[in-house]
């Protein structure tokens, strides 16, 4: 797989790839993929934090697309590669001469996909886009201040990004499997406005649903203020009541069991879901008078989810991840020891096998080169350097 995408969305994609055992031939400008230096290790070794997390497993060359050798060199890569994935806009490809149709005269098997801002279809087609102005071009801003009375924002994690990337991990394996059928490949775009936006109104089209419509946007429990951790004695949990069963148990753990049946609000998900607000507040005012571990032990044989609030720090520390090796301890060849997430998926027959570390920027270049039949006056040539041996 021949990945030209930098950042976070499309490495994200691709290192799922990775880690199931696709060979990922990362291939980076001169300078590298900028997040290489963000945050510590960054400066010093284009090894920063974030780049640490989505570029495991993966093969690293440097190539100037500019140049006539560079875009060269990824034809020949392309000759024998299943997947082409990048996150430039489509325009920058074709003016770079590698276009679908170039490519495909090269490799008629070659999927070719992009993950950038836009449908190509509509009048946004070439604009740029990043994670936050797809959190607010979707809705998704929109719904926070909805939700919380406050001024929009975006959430504190790259949300766009990575589940754009997780749905084009998802679309690249169907790819791969409808082409055992073809035997052609194909382009495919997936773009973040419209792969977000079919998210966002999954939740909230609602009413809207409906020609005419029948009713207002917005999930009422999800809009909902009350809809957050709750405090206790000593902490926050997350207490999810929902179903009618753990609403009785509730309230019958609580002392207000008689309510179930005489208070309208419970009477139905619908009914709840109307008088979601005032439900929420119940709930709050009676977690706030015990204990997290008294909630946890109240709760144990219900079938109500209580769970208690994870800080980042003590998210490291929680028993389950340590039960089944989620944190990793593993020896990078030029940082030492550093600290990885584990693959979440677990396989019965194939589990996936332990991957290449995060390269360094060109790591692998030669490596590469050579695989394609480059020799080393070609591969000084592209260059302008010595061959390392």
């Amino acid at each position: 797989m021949i990945d030209l995408t930098s950042v976070l969305m499309g490495p994200s994609a691709t290192q799922f790839l990775a880690d199931l055992g696709a060979d990922v031939i990362k291939v980076e400008p001169p300078g590298g993929d900028v997040i290489r230096a963000i945050g510590p290790q960054g400066r010093e070794h284009g090894l920063g934090p974030i780049f640490l997390g989505a570029n495991r497993g993966k093969r690293s060359i440097v190539l100037d697309l500019k140049t006539a050798q560079g875009r060269e060199a990824v034809l020949a890569l392309a000759r024998s590669a299943d997947v082409l994935a990048y996150n430039i806009r489509p325009q920058a490809m074709e003016r770079l001469g590698l276009g679908y149709e170039v490519l495909a005269a090269e490799n008629p098997r070659l999927l070719y996909v992009g993950m950038f801002g836009f449908s190509q279809r509509g009048r946004l087609a070439p604009n740029a886009a990043f994670d936050d102005l797809i959190q607010a071009a979707s809705g998704m801003a929109a719904a926070i201040a909805k939700s919380s009375g406050a001024e929009p924002r975006y959430l504190p994690c790259n949300v766009a990004d990575r589940m754009v990337g997780v749905y084009a991990f998802g679309i690249i394996s169907a790819a791969l499997y409808g082409r055992t059928h073809t035997g052609r490949g194909q382009r495919i775009d997936i773009p973040m406005f419209e792969t977000m936006t079919a998210q966002v109104l999954g939740d909230h089209l609602y009413g809207h649903t409906f020609v005419p419509d029948q009713g207002d946007f917005g999930y009422p429990r999800l809009l909902s203020p009350g809809r957050r951790p709750y405090k206790t004695l000593d902490g926050h949990v997350c207490c999810l009541v929902y179903t009618d069963s753990q609403w009785r148990t509730f309230l019958e753990k609580v002392g207000r069991g008689g309510l179930f049946d005489t208070d309208p609000r419970f009477a139905s998900i619908a009914s709840r879901t109307v008088h979601i607000d005032s439900l929420y507040a119940l709930v709050a005012e009676e977690l706030a008078q015990r204990t997290t571990a008294q909630w946890q032990d109240l709760l144990a044989d219900t079938d109500i989810p209580v769970f208690p609030m994870h800080t980042f720090e003590t998210l490291l520390q929680d028993p389950h991840l340590q039960d089944i090796g989620f944190f990793r301890e593993v020896e990078h060849p030029v940082l030492g020891t550093i600290r990885q997430t584990a693959v979440p998926s677990e396989w019965s027959a194939t589990p996936p096998a332990p991957t290449r570390p995060v390269p360094l920027l060109g790591e692998h270049t030669v490596e590469v080169l050579r695989e394609i039949g480059y020799d080393d006056s070609a591969i000084a040539r592209l260059h302008h350097e010595p061959v390392r041996r």
